[in-house]
Formats: structure tokens, C-alpha cells, sequence
């Protein structure tokens, strides 16, 4: 049997009780190295993998296993990807997306936004730019200044807030205008994006 759950934006902190009572009791429980590193605390005995692929090996049937997601895993997350390659979930465990907890921070709704991928995805920018407010999630190619640069070049302008390390100790929060050189601090992170449309 295999329960997908999501660790939330990093901290342990951040779990559900659902999801930290079902580390505690799963049988085997498979993680990336970075959310593995954060539920260590409540159990050191995990699988780490480094592949989305190498997950899908070490998948027993036979045995209650928990994967552990960063987020919420069905918001661009592994549940869309293990459905693909014909792997049988039997129940997700939602957890709090690292959109949600720097909206949050900022204290801006987000009902009205375009939510927009960029970890290990292809975007074209270009289709952003008739929305008011945009959400992305990063990855160490498409890091805010990069963004920044392009928007510019595209001619958007507004305002960006860009969210590093989210809920870790080193976290980072810095508002930026678009066009500004921002330094990528982490390729962990959340653009968020006011566009000054007219």
C-alpha cells in the first residue's frame, strides 16, 4: 500500500499531525535527502533517494510504505508523476505548499493568482504576462534574476517578492521591482509577482 504525503515547505513544524503520526507508524518511508533531513527528528530509519525514477525501484507492494513530498505533492508535485508511470497510490496526505506559507508572510491573498512551475519545467514567460498576480516556483536555471531579467525584457512591470529557504532557519524574504539584479540566495524559492498591468 503506498500513502503520498506532504512535509509542508520544510520545517517540521509544518506537518500535520496526520501526516507526523503516519512517519512515526509507517512501515517503510522513502524521502529526498532535503525532506528527509527534516523528519529526521521524528525518524532516522528512512530511504533516501536523489531520482524521481529511483523511487519507483525501491516501491515494495507488499509493505505499508509512506513517501514523503516537499509541499503538498498534488500541486506540481510526484502524485501527477507516479500516476504516469502506472504506479497505484492508495491516499494522499495534503500538506502546506511553500506558496501558501510565503503568502502568508506577505499577508496578500492568492485566490486570483496564475500558479506556474519552473522546477525541472519549461515555461514560456510570455504567457504571464496579461495576469495580475503570478506565483512561480524556482529551481537553480530559472532563479528570480533570471525572471526578473526576462519580465523586463518582455516589458512587465511590477513588483516581485522572492521567497528563499521558506521556513528553514536561513529563510529570506526580499521585495524587488522587475528588471532589478537579484541575488539568488538558494534555488529552493517562490517568485511572487505584481504585475502593474494597465
Amino acid at each position: 500500500m503506498l500513502t503520498v504525503a506532504g512535509v509542508g515547505p520544510g520545517n517540521p513544524k509544518y506537518l500535520t499531525l496526520d501526516v507526523k503520526d503516519r512517519i512515526e507508524k509507517a512501515e517503510m518511508v522513502v524521502a529526498f535527502g532535503r525532506v528527509g533531513h527534516s523528519i529526521s527528528s521524528i525518524r532516522d530509519d528512512y530511504i533516501e533517494v536523489n531520482r524521481v525514477d529511483s523511487i519507483i525501484e525501491i516501491l515494495n507492494e507488499d509493505k505499508d510504505t509512506l513517501l514523503l513530498a516537499s509541499g503538498d505533492p498534488n500541486f506540481f508535485g510526484i502524485v501527477e508523476f507516479l500516476k504516469r508511470k502506472g504506479v497505484k497510490v492508495d491516499t494522499v496526505l495534503p500538506g502546506l505548499s511553500s506558496f501558501q506559507y510565503m503568502m502568508s508572510k506577505l499577508q496578500k491573498s492568492w485566490q486570483e493568482a496564475k500558479f506556474v512551475s519552473l522546477h525541472g519545467r519549461d515555461h514560456d514567460l510570455k504567457d504571464i504576462l496579461n495576469q495580475g498576480l503570478i506565483i512561480l516556483l524556482i529551481d537553480k536555471i530559472n532563479t528570480p534574476s533570471y525572471i526578473s531579467k526576462e519580465l523586463d525584457i518582455l516589458g512587465m512591470k511590477g513588483t516581485m517578492y522572492v521567497g528563499f529557504n521558506l521556513s528553514y532557519n536561513d529563510e529570506k524574504i526580499i521585495k524587488a521591482n522587475i528588471g532589478d539584479k537579484i541575488d539568488d540566495y538558494s534555488s529552493l524559492g517562490v517568485v511572487v509577482i505584481e504585475n502593474e498591468m494597465d
